[in-house]
């Protein structure tokens, strides 16, 4: 692994707006980095990352069935009493899911380490699977790089094939916060995915959702809601006045009702209590476990942080960096620290994507800061052997 820079494509601006690539730019920071790339080789990918990724998440799969059976699970997860059921029963039907991302530290000497499993609403997904496949494609044919260079990236088949497993009866709504770029960006891209699967779909922002007499989702047409990705986090979705219309609604949620076990933090430490000592693994407690006041180099998490909000890295009993948000009051895990790789005064944090239940590519997003933020820039990589 290394990090290369070359001379950015002239017109990649002009490229992204066409494409509704609005967001290369957030918060008035570049967010798009299209001079420099991330170099692996084959092996690299396969057994570093790809083999790791797919490990991990079938792990994570077994896990959730032990959890949604065991209620004082639920409960260290902060997931309330009341929604229990719902997120058991989901994972007892069988409900379908779709894709989550891992977090993952590796700096190409030892093993890739799991930071976090953002399973329930994963962005960056359009810039991983498609953007920096153009980029790809366009610096090869300007011969800035060789015709052999690749990419770990089956993302957009893998998403179009898991759109297709899902029922293309009725009309597929996306729901998102449609006044941010980002979120809108990346529901229109998974729209794209699901027409190319043979459905139909609808766009509608997540306040405009309705409840009909019958306790049913509506759009803004009054047609119910029998389908629906939300980009739209649970440990919200579950606390929300319209969650008790939730489980008789008979709308299909995509993420589905248990990936409310998969995108918490409270997951790291049941993962190493389960598998101790897994080298893809890092050690990691709830904060009242006494393993946790052992760790003298150590990141503590909120359960439901997002983008690295209220992130607090310890070292040698020091906080060293902090990170300002709004979470924290649901329960802190803490996670050994453990290293990124570094250039160029620079932190990268590798995203290797799940979509249906395989690892199927990867995005790489870098900071000035070990706490990855939503200022991160994303970085494009290749394969050469």
């Amino acid at each position: 692994m290394r990090r290369i820079e070359l001379p950015e494509r002239p017109d990649w601006r002009e490229k992204a707006e066409a494409v509704g690539f609005g967001f290369h730019e957030m918060y008035g920071e570049p967010y798009w980095v299209d001079d420099a790339a991330f170099v692996f080789s084959l092996a690299e990918i396969e057994e570093a990352i790809e083999e790791p990724s797919q490990a991990l998440h079938d792990m994570c799969m077994d896990l959730v069935g032990e959890v949604v059976k065991d209620d004082a699970a639920l409960a260290r997860l902060a997931i309330p009493e009341a929604m229990r059921d719902l997120v058991r029963d989901s994972w007892q039907k069988g409900d379908r899911h779709l894709y989550g991302r891992f977090d993952l530290a590796y700096d190409g000497t030892g093993p890739a380490k799991l930071l976090e499993y953002n399973a329930d609403t994963p962005t960056s997904i359009f810039e991983s699977a498609f953007f920096q496949y153009n980029w790809l494609t366009d610096n090869v044919a300007r011969g800035a790089l060789p015709e052999e260079a690749d990419q770990f990236n089956a993302i957009q088949e893998s998403l179009v094939a898991a759109f297709a497993s899902f029922s293309r009866e009725p009309i597929f709504h996306f729901a998102a916060w449609t006044e941010s770029d980002e979120d809108r960006g990346t529901a229109a891209y998974l729209m794209d995915c699901a027409v190319q699967a043979g459905h139909r779909v609808s766009l509608i922002d997540i306040r405009e959702i309705g409840v009909d007499a019958e306790g049913r989702f509506t759009d803004t047409e009054d047609r119910v809601i029998d389908q629906l990705f939300k980009l739209y986090p649970w440990e919200d979705m579950l606390r929300e006045p319209f969650a008790k219309h939730i489980a008789g609604s008979g709308t299909v949620f995509v993420e589905p009702p248990w990936k409310a076990v998969l995108s918490n933090k409270g997951l790291l430490p049941l993962l190493w209590d389960r598998y101790p000592g897994h080298p893809n693994l890092l050690p990691a407690f709830y904060e009242d476990d006494p393993g946790a006041s052992l760790l003298r180099n150590a990141v503590r998490k909120p359960l439901f942080s997002r983008e690295g909000e209220n992130v607090v890295i310890v070292e040698e009993g020091v906080v060293t960096e902090t990170a300002e948000g709004s979470y924290g009051a649901e329960g802190t895990i803490v996670q050994e620290l453990t290293q990124l790789f570094q250039a160029n005064g620079r932190f990268a944090v590798l995203g290797s994507w799940i979509v249906g239940d395989h690892a199927c590519g990867m995005g790489i997003r870098e900071d000035a800061s070990r706490i990855t933020r939503n200022l991160s820039r994303f970085v494009p990589h290749i394969i050469l052997d």
